[in-house]
């Protein structure tokens, strides 16, 4: 399949998207102040971190969560674009800061994030809305990810979401 590009979306509490452990995948554990907390993170890395919808530390890990999380697939960066502002947009009225809801600033993070997407990076976006709750936004590059060429492309091909 020719270069594309995935959309991925999540809402939720900030202390979920504050668990580090279900955001790394097993085998990337973060510094441990004891064995007994290293197994810990492993164990719920194993049981969590595939099928978990927060959004993973690294945007191109992504890729190695289910196909069922795509919220939309693009060959054309511009048309990833028009998602990821439509998202903006969305949620822009319940961001937390006054700045990050102003239109000239929201149009600049979608025009920079359609010029990565052209050549073939990753894009992730991330607001405190009003309250504990947390709004991230995801574009990853398929075919392969330039940040982990490694790993492939989920086997579903989404509508246009």
């Amino acid at each position: 399949m020719r270069q594309h590009h995935h959309g991925y979306a999540w809402l939720g509490e900030k202390r979920e998207f504050d668990r580090e452990s279900i955001r790394r995948p097993p085998g990337q554990a973060p510094s441990a102040t004891s064995e007994r907390d290293i197994h810990e993170r492993y164990r719920e890395a194993v049981a969590v971190f595939p099928a978990s919808e927060v959004p993973p530390i690294q945007t191109a890990h992504w890729l190695m969560k289910p196909p069922s999380l795509i919220r939309g697939t693009w060959e054309n960066p511009g048309e990833a674009g028009e998602w990821l502002g439509r998202q903006l947009t969305e949620f822009a009225p319940r961001f937390a800061s006054d700045q990050d809801r102003e239109a000239t600033r929201l149009v600049l993070l979608v025009q920079a994030a359609v010029e990565r997407l052209r050549w073939g990076g990753d894009v992730s976006l991330g607001h405190y809305l009003r309250g504990a709750v947390f709004h991230s936004v995801a574009v990853v590059t398929c075919s392969p990810n330039r940040a982990a060429p490694e790993l492939p492309c989920p086997a579903v091909a989404a509508g246009p979401g």
